[in-house]
């Protein structure tokens, strides 16, 4: 079973018809479709020792932002296909990294019979940037061909714990982005306060998708799966205006007309 990252319908699934039950009780459950931010952890090597070491220090330059996070493990990048026993291994140096390995990722030879052994699922590829932040010029951005929906307007606070999504558009937002909010679009996003939360844009994998922020103090940044953690802002970014867009695979940050 294949989970897709990007699916943000939020939509709840129909409930089969129950002629046996009251129609006014309220069901047990509700079941939905909402939008998942992982981290990836593309691994080569199995050997638990090596990827301990390697986690325990990749994250020590921001061990509150990971501490917990749900990720997904990608085998692809492996010279031949695990067994189970290795896997488990790999599981289990991420956890006492901190981290809680939740799926794998497609692309890797006999990643399913990995996961009905394991029973945990398959998960849709997305990429990760570990790159240090390069600070250039922006370019003047191109046209971009929209679905030719409006923007979605948020005028509030987006407060610690809250996302505010926008599904095939734009997003603009007019206030505050606080520590520990979200705010992702499908497109481009657009904010004019203080950036202090997670901006995600291209949420779909577009590649021309781009964050523009007037006061850039972002924990993280990520447009089309690639993605930057800040636990230290860049001196010369820090409360800027700024902006950020992809080149390929390198995630780029300037200054706006600077």
């Amino acid at each position: 079973m294949a989970v897709l990252l990007s699916d943000n319908s939020n939509m709840m699934m129909n409930k089969p018809a129950d002629t046996s039950r009251d129609a006014s009780h309220e069901s047990a459950i509700d079941i939905r479709f909402g939008q998942v931010g992982l981290v990836q952890v593309r691994i080569r090597t199995t050997d638990p020792g090596v990827i301990l070491d390697e986690l325990t220090g990749r994250i020590a330059t921001a061990p509150r932002f990971f501490e917990r996070t749900a990720v997904c493990l990608d085998l692809s990048a492996l010279e031949k296909s695990p067994d189970v026993a290795e896997v488990r291994g790999v599981i289990d140096a991420v956890k006492r990294a901190g981290m809680l390995s939740i799926g794998l990722t497609t692309g890797s030879l006999g990643v399913e019979a990995l996961s009905g052994a394991l029973q945990i699922p398959v998960l849709s590829h997305f990429r990760a940037h570990n790159q240090s932040v390069p600070v250039v010029q922006p370019p003047v951005p191109q046209p971009v061909e929209s679905a030719g929906l409006p923007a979605l307007m948020h005028h509030q606070t987006v407060r610690s714990g809250q996302r505010v999504y926008a599904r095939n558009r734009d997003l603009v937002v007019t206030a505050v982005v606080s520590a520990g909010a979200e705010v992702m679009a499908d497109g481009c996003v657009h904010i004019y306060g203080p950036l202090r939360g997670r901006a995600m844009a291209g949420a779909r994998e577009d590649t021309t998708a781009r964050v523009f922020c007037h006061e850039f103090h972002a924990e993280l940044v990520s447009i089309a799966g690639v993605f930057r953690v800040f636990e230290t802002i860049p001196a010369d970014l820090a409360g800027k205006p700024v902006q950020a867009w992809l080149d390929g695979d390198k995630l780029n940050f300037g200054r706006i007309g600077g």
